[in-house]
């Protein structure tokens, strides 16, 4: 069923071959995206680091894979279109972001949730086809990151930078414009924006851009007064 013709390869970035190949995202590995049983205390920290390592090598290959697709089939914008349509859904519904993070669901149960999602939501072609054999292979944990990194595949090939926002509450026109021209101001270049929204922050920003990120949010800075006033007492 998950015979996929937009995703036909072994995700070899180059191998002019693969669009006559079965499976774009066989060489990620099979055991990519499952978590040992049980590490012990001692070994958490290590763990939390290799699994943040896992989900970037894999979301970076696959925002590849499908960037150089999009590019030989003239397909970048329409593909941009559909990523930010599923992160928009992802953003707004607790339930499929649970189906995308939790590893309690099988394989199937994942690939029967996103399959309905995204044809509700009209989204098909080569974005629908990566995220269905995401699923099929347990790893649609990377692709909120895989978005991430295709936004920045897609600003590098305009000339722009891609930065993300995160506000405590939905920022109005006017802020996103005056954001978008201080950072262009300040890094002299046009930036792609991507806005998101977390109440916990309670105010301000998180801007971030590539791997820099300046954090003005309320919760940050509350927590380093609380800290404060511990060393004081």
């Amino acid at each position: 069923m998950l015979g996929n013709p937009g995703f036909p390869g072994g995700l070899v970035v180059g191998d002019r071959h693969r669009l006559q190949q079965s499976n774009p995202f066989r060489a990620l590995g099979d055991g990519a995206g499952r978590r040992p049983a049980g590490p012990r205390a001692s070994e958490n920290v290590g763990q939390v680091a290799e699994n943040l390592s896992l989900v970037s090598t894999v979301a970076e290959r696959y925002a590849n894979a499908l960037f150089e697709l999009g590019t030989e089939n003239a397909q970048l914008a329409a593909i941009e279109a559909d990523l930010e349509a599923f992160a928009r859904l992802v953003a707004e519904s607790p339930d499929l972001k649970r189906l995308i993070r939790s590893p309690v669901f099988s394989s199937e149960e994942q690939q029967r949730a996103v399959a309905a999602v995204l044809e509700r939501a009209g989204i098909g072609g080569l974005v629908a086809n990566l995220i269905k054999v995401a699923a099929g292979n347990r790893r649609l944990f990377a692709v909120p990151d895989m978005i991430t990194a295709f936004r920045r595949l897609a600003a590098q090939q305009r000339g722009e930078v891609s930065a993300e926002v995160t506000s405590a509450e939905p920022l109005a026109d006017k802020h996103v414009a005056a954001l978008k021209a201080a950072l262009k101001a300040s890094l002299g270049k046009d930036v792609t924006l991507t806005a998101s929204v977390d109440p916990s922050l309670i105010g301000g920003l998180i801007v971030k851009v590539g791997s820099r990120m300046i954090d003005g949010s309320l919760r940050t800075k509350l927590a380093s007064l609380k800290l404060a006033m511990k060393e004081v007492g």
